[in-house]
């Protein structure tokens, strides 16, 4: 079985069918080149891209070309399960031997419980000259002075609000050239999902999304929106994530930004804006939704594009930023941190060379171009980033988004003894907070904004806390940046 022989809605079926009963090893599996008897040697490779896929697989081709006697064999596991089952793996024992490093733990409680394999002796100072200047930091991906993963991405706006052309020109939602009238105010989308919802008769709506993965997607909204309207932290899931650095705290509670957004949200709902089937869609049906025209606006990220282009769909738009005001307040801002750990080499692996040789082809600047090419997102060499040869004007505007990404404050800078801060994620977090108010079961909306940023902050709190009783010079207020201006760039000194 060759990887170019599995298609992706193939994959995708066998992964609804084996939802249920998903157990580990049980991913969407596709093997390399090699043959049967080559196949049962190959080096083990675990990650959740499903979009990706066949830039992956495309790697994974171009990489046996070249090591005639080295196989690898991917397994893509679900997003949702996917940390589950790396720690379920190294606590049987039996890792992959490169796998994408999984949101949590965090990457320096991976490396202190021993899973992943130190680079150091293949990773020289010459191979990292090949990455742009600051790639390597520890507490991100240096842990002690020892390398343990390299960057795969640039860092971009992670998630646009998708305007569907058809939907809106049909809503009569042009300007006087005929072209579409892009939504970017929450006022504008508002009176654009009105409208659609309106005069489509019921064929269409303003809006919609999918939920029903569990991935967080809520959260992806009101993330977009509120971080043009002057929230820096936005709303990322996961713990440490969506802190304002102004004031090292979550600001859920206190920042009028978010309940001003979630009422509208939830006004949105009550109006009929959203497709009605959006809770129980799954993402992946959410798409193909938009791109059928069954909605007008839904919010993701790049990884949408690859498949569209593949449906040859590209009648479409995507913004960035929708802001209550003309001019954005806030901005995203580039991630060194999350950027900087993309793979790891197993420490169980048995053949450690070679999954480096297949980590360092996977963070190669041709295979980062290759990355950008295939409409997956900005690479994390500047240089792979040229729009020239990208035929996708959709993909030329994400790249032109990266404009919008700001240099912000980075707390492992300031003190790399905060590498060992570890707090935990809440539970409920952000994303089911926002989906219990959209769903009516929160009632109080400001109460559990508040409650969720005092959860997080005592999390944080105690996690330095413990890190403090090893004798490292941390604290909260490390996570104070009071001179940020989070609309404009920033750079972060060492402490004193």
């Amino acid at each position: 079985m060759t990887s170019s022989n599995v298609s992706r809605r193939g994959l995708l079926r066998t992964a609804a069918l084996g939802a249920g009963t998903l157990a580990l090893g049980g991913g969407l599996s596709a093997c390399g080149a090699g043959s049967p008897s080559s196949a049962a040697d190959a080096l083990t490779y675990w990650d959740w891209y499903v979009t990706q896929a066949p830039w992956v697989d495309r790697e994974i081709e171009l990489f046996e070309k070249g090591h005639s006697d080295v196989s690898v064999k991917k397994s893509t596991q679900q997003n949702a399960k996917y940390a589950d089952l790396v720690a379920l793996a190294n606590r049987s024992g039996n890792p992959p031997d490169v796998f994408m490093i999984p949101q949590v733990p965090s990457v320096a409680e991976q490396v202190a419980k021993g899973w992943l394999h130190p680079l150091d002796e293949w990773a020289t100072p010459q191979w990292q000259s090949r990455f742009p200047e600051g790639t390597f930091l520890e507490g991100a991906n240096v842990f002690d002075g020892k390398v343990y993963s390299a960057p795969l991405k640039g860092s971009g706006p992670l998630y646009q609000l998708y305007i569907h052309h058809g939907v809106f020109k049909s809503a009569g939602l042009t300007n006087p050239d005929g072209t579409v009238k892009i939504p970017r105010t929450w006022d504008e989308v508002t009176s654009a999902a009105q409208t659609i919802t309106k005069k489509s008769g019921g064929k269409s709506y303003g809006l919609g999304f999918g939920n029903a993965d569990n991935i967080g997607v809520l959260a992806w909204w009101l993330d977009l929106f509120v971080r043009g309207a002057g929230a820096p932290g936005g709303a990322p899931t996961g713990a440490g994530t969506g802190m304002d650095y102004r004031v090292g705290k979550w600001t859920y509670g206190t920042d009028r930004s978010y309940a001003d957004f979630l009422e509208l949200f939830v006004e949105w709902k009550k109006r009929g804006f959203f497709h009605p089937n959006s809770v129980s869609l799954s993402d992946e049906a959410a798409r193909a939704f938009f791109e059928r025209g069954k909605f007008g606006m839904t919010v993701g990220g790049v990884w949408n594009q690859p498949e569209w282009t593949q449906h040859k769909f590209t009648d479409y738009s995507l913004v960035t930023l929708p802001s209550p005001t003309a001019t954005p307040k806030g901005y995203y801002y580039a991630d060194p941190v999350g950027n900087g750990s993309f793979a790891a080499v197993s420490a169980k692996s048995k053949k450690a060379h070679e999954a480096f040789q297949w980590l360092d082809a996977l963070t190669s600047p041709a295979a980062g171009r290759r990355w950008v090419q295939d409409l997956n997102g900005v690479s994390a060499y500047p240089a792979g980033n040229d729009p020239t040869g990208i035929d996708s004007k959709p993909f030329a505007a994400f790249v032109g988004m990266t404009r919008q990404v700001l240099r912000g404050p980075v707390p492992l800078v300031r003190n790399p003894d905060l590498a060992g801060v570890a707090p935990g994620a809440p539970k409920p977090d952000i994303s089911d907070v926002v989906t219990g108010i959209y769903t009516g079961q929160i009632k109080d909306v400001q109460g559990a904004l508040s409650s969720l940023a005092d959860k997080k902050f005592q999390l944080l709190s105690d996690a330095v806390a413990a890190v403090a009783k090893q004798g490292k010079k941390v604290s909260t207020a490390d996570y104070v940046f009071a001179d940020w201006d989070p609309t404009k760039p920033y750079t972060t000194k060492k402490k004193a």
